[in-house]
């Protein structure tokens, strides 16, 4: 359910610090407890954004359709019989749109369960506002750089059997059917074909894959490879380097 913000950091500053006007990105905000959603509204407001707000998980479906937002902010524990797993579920089937869980439980159980369905970052409550609002900054960086084929983009086509990967149309197809892959995951598929053939540890993936403004630890690997092999089957050729981490070819 609705959980908490760090109201310690609230405290300390207002909505105004939050920061100077951004990019004007549509937010779509899906958080039950009122006092967060209206702060979320505040700072996002502050950083040049248009936040738009649902409180449930079917009103966040329809908001999305309708407004098409860049980036959502998602509840993991939403009231009624559509929670924050399963918005995300269906917003996988046919989008890629950034998602970052926000939840009041702390269980790695969760965590794994929100990277399976796509999520690309998670805040655990209570969080620091500005904290999150870093996490918005470098996950919109990230999506902006990957459209425009910007800094650390892969825009040549590289296959593997059945699997052919297109950087710069930001495309895989297996088979000639397209799949959808969550911006961390295509972010993990790019780098790894960046060094093909590499021995790559966790923690080198992590620094390298997701760029700045990431925090996570390297079990968040894992689940990533693991939603890699699942969505493009055997074609592509990701081995576990035992007791290091993975290689590519």
């Amino acid at each position: 359910m609705g959980g908490s913000c760090d109201d310690g950091d609230v405290i300390a500053g207002n909505a105004g610090d939050a920061g100077s006007a951004g990019n004007g990105a549509v937010v779509l905000v899906v958080e039950d407890d009122p006092h967060i959603a209206e702060l979320l509204d505040a700072y996002l407001r502050q950083e040049g954004h248009r936040p738009v707000a649902a409180s449930d998980g079917e009103r966040a479906l329809g908001l999305f359709h309708e407004r098409r937002p860049d980036l959502v902010l998602l509840d993991l524990g939403l009231p009624g019989g559509v929670d924050g797993v399963e918005v995300c579920r269906r917003l996988r089937r046919t989008s890629d749109v950034p998602v970052i869980m926000l939840t009041a439980r702390a269980d790695e159980l969760d965590r794994v369960l929100g990277f399976e369905v796509g999520t690309d970052d998670y805040v655990t409550k209570p969080f620091s506002p500005r904290e999150l609002m870093g996490r918005v900054r470098a996950v919109l960086r990230r999506t902006a750089a990957s459209a425009s084929g910007g800094a650390g983009s892969e825009t040549g086509v590289h296959a593997f059997g059945g699997v052919r990967i297109d950087g710069g149309r930001r495309e895989v197809t297996v088979d000639g059917v397209e799949v959808s892959l969550a911006a961390r995951e295509f972010g993990l598929l790019r780098y790894l074909v960046r060094h093909a053939g590499q021995a790559l540890s966790r923690r080198q993936i992590l620094d390298g894959a997701w760029e700045d403004g990431w925090i996570g630890d390297e079990r968040t690997v894992d689940v990533h490879v693991r939603q890699l092999r699942r969505k493009l089957g055997d074609d592509l050729p990701l081995a576990t380097v035992r007791g290091h981490g993975y290689r590519l070819g």
